[in-house]
């Protein structure tokens, strides 16, 4: 009777099969052209041209070295990391504090604020370019990285303070109560009382701010213009240009460029999915 017990608990229905067999296949379609152009990438232009999906006779991990001299990747991973870097920090303190301010309803314009924003997440980016470059161009920040950094943040902005918002609104308000009952300042209580608990979030935001930061193009190519400001991302695309003929540099190139963003999000997908799903239970 216990093993019949034990068999009709273990028993999966046929939905759950049907969802693994759905997910897997997503899985293999969105890893498979990554796996191609990792497999491509040590292989020779002749081999590639040959047969693209077999694997390499031999391993060519010059490939990459050369790829790195000719694009000038070092040169370009400064400049994305100092604009990956800016684009973060900005974004973690505008979205923080701006969803504090929606949350908690500090400003009497609270309502037309979150209007504002919510509209903003509907405006293509094209629409604000003009304005934008022109900004620039009087300031004289056309080519400067921090600026750029700041600009991408700035854009990106709406979906973190929502993201942020809806983790403000589970922070019980007792907490801030009892920290104002014993003295604390409306700094201390955001600064040592509610931004320990919505970390989560914090890390939510720096995640999405920086991916988006490191690939982004149009921005990029619009405001920073010389080859020495380029980010990894430019030159890559540089490189397309100057080896369109040569599909292992290009693909040892794109290796490249998207590693070190893989890496990341494979070391810190925990926090970010836990922190995407904290965010979307209450808003």
């Amino acid at each position: 009777m216990a093993d019949k017990v034990k068999k009709k608990g273990t028993h999966r229905p046929k939905s759950f099969w049907a969802a693994i067999l759905v997910l897997s296949l997503l899985a293999f379609l969105s890893l498979a052209p990554l796996v191609l152009v990792l497999i491509n990438s040590i292989k020779t232009h002749s081999e590639i041209l040959k047969n693209p999906l077999s694997l390499p006779q031999k391993i060519h991990f010059e490939n990459f070295s050369y790829t790195w001299e000719v694009g000038r990747f070092g040169e370009g991973f400064i400049n994305s990391v100092k604009l990956t870097f800016t684009a973060i920090i900005t974004g973690v303190i505008g979205s923080s504090t701006m969803g504090y301010v929606l949350a908690t309803r500090r400003v009497k314009t609270w309502k037309i604020l979150t209007l504002y924003f919510m509209i903003c997440t509907t405006v293509p980016l094209q629409m604000f370019m003009l304005p934008l470059y022109s900004l620039f161009v009087k300031a004289h920040l056309i080519g400067n990285v921090f600026a750029v950094g700041a600009a991408i943040a700035a854009w990106n902005l709406p979906m973190p303070i929502f993201l942020m918002r809806t983790y403000y609104l589970k922070v019980p308000y007792e907490l801030e109560e009892a920290a104002r009952i014993d003295g604390a300042s409306t700094f201390q209580v955001f600064l040592k009382v509610v931004m320990p608990i919505v970390s989560p979030g914090i890390v939510t935001v720096a995640c999405i701010v920086g991916l988006f930061s490191w690939n982004e193009y149009l921005l990029s190519t619009t405001l920073l213009q010389s080859e020495k400001n380029f980010t990894a991302t430019l030159k890559f695309l540089n490189l397309n240009g100057s080896f369109s003929r040569d599909y292992s540099v290009i693909m040892s190139g794109a290796v490249i460029m998207v590693l070190p963003m893989i890496i990341v999000f494979l070391l810190l997908q925990k926090k970010f999915i836990e922190g995407m799903a904290g965010g979307a239970v209450k808003g």
